[in-house]
């Protein structure tokens, strides 16, 4: 398997990963400028970029992966639960439901709260062994936090959702598993991450304050600490939604 983490300038982490024996790529997170930049690392490594992948609707910042998809000519994938949302269509992707890239497989999990349409993506190199060996988690689990539950306006509700998301779908999962979310610190998508691109599952149980708390402490943390929304969210949705052109 190859392995590519690109961080951002905006603090938005996307990742470029796959099988390079049977020469099949994912791209997860794209930012809209940044397509050429996927299709060099494609060409480099000689790989076609089978899917690309959005683990939910940003609201801070332009999202590159329809782009990216028409360019490389794969599909573009997102949950579900966008369907009759978008200007566009997009592969759906079901909770549970696994691709199959090469050697490289990816689950998808379901993980709604930061956002209604949430997933992460485990990610197994069947190379390497059966078990899972790292997660991209999107914005439901960064390096000390999580992703702040209030851009639907319903926070009660969604920090509620991210407490079941992270306690029945994430901490299950074995604790050498590596995770690499889709932030860091400088985002206004959470409040207290870290600047460190990467943990374990096992460091972030231990030391993650938000994890070790009731499902009652979770929301009223989660509610009272919210950062400043970002700027032109609603823009930058109806951009990522199709609503409006994405500018070039």
């Amino acid at each position: 398997m190859f392995f590519k983490q690109r961080v951002n300038d905006d603090a938005s982490i996307s990742y470029f990963f796959g099988c390079g024996g049977h020469g099949k790529a994912v791209a997860v997170d794209v930012l809209a400028g940044d397509e050429l930049w996927f299709l060099e690392q494609a060409r480099q490594l000689n790989v076609s970029i089978s899917h690309v992948i959005d683990t939910h609707i940003h609201a801070d910042h332009l999202s590159g992966g329809r782009r990216l998809a028409e360019l490389a000519e794969g599909v573009y994938a997102l949950h579900e639960s966008n369907i009759g949302k978008t200007r566009f269509s997009f592969t759906p992707l079901t909770d549970g439901e696994l691709l199959s890239v090469g050697n490289t497989q990816i689950t998808v999990l379901h993980t709604p709260g930061h956002t209604e349409d949430s997933i992460c993506l485990l990610v197994t190199d069947l190379r390497r062994g059966d078990a899972p060996w790292f997660i991209v988690t999107g914005d439901t689990l960064f390096v000390g936090a999580v992703g702040r539950p209030d851009l639907a306006g319903r926070e009660q509700e969604m920090a509620a959702r991210l407490w079941h998301s992270l306690h029945n779908q994430v901490l299950k999962l074995p604790d050498e598993l590596e995770i690499f979310p889709s932030h860091q610190a400088g985002s206004l998508c959470g409040a207290g991450l870290s600047g460190k691109p990467s943990s374990t599952l096992a460091f972030e149980k231990r030391w993650n304050p938000l994890l070790t708390l009731s499902q009652t402490d979770f929301i009223t943390a989660l509610t009272q600490n919210s950062p400043a929304r970002p700027d032109n969210m609603d823009e930058i949705i109806a951009a990522n939604l199709g609503h409006v052109a994405i500018p070039s």
